[in-house]
């Protein structure tokens, strides 16, 4: 008798933006369709805009686009998702808390 608990979690995301040409909402909604994928459940996401970075490696790249993800889902989702969109470079940084 295995039962499967719910948590909430709340992701912060680093969008590499250069060279992409497309609206922000499209890989959000990308971010989106990869979470429901893995069986979560998307409670909301919000475009933080455009963040300085605090340490800046690349002169010529000195922030981007910040979004947050809330979602609940089994605690196996965060470690699935970072895996999935390991090799994705739109993605640059990926931080999943449990609320």
């Amino acid at each position: 008798m295995s039962q499967t608990t719910q948590r909430d979690y709340k992701a912060t995301i680093i969008l590499d933006t250069r060279g992409y040409d497309e609206p922000v909402e499209t890989l959000i909604e990308k971010v989106t369709q990869t979470l429901t994928g893995l069986g979560a459940n998307v409670t909301s996401s919000e475009n933080l805009g455009r963040i300085d970075f605090i340490r800046v490696t690349n002169p010529n790249h000195t922030g981007d686009t910040y979004i947050k993800v809330e979602f609940s889902g089994e605690p196996s989702v965060p470690g699935s998702f970072h895996e999935s969109v390991r090799l994705d470079r739109t993605i640059k940084r990926v931080v999943i808390e449990s609320k």
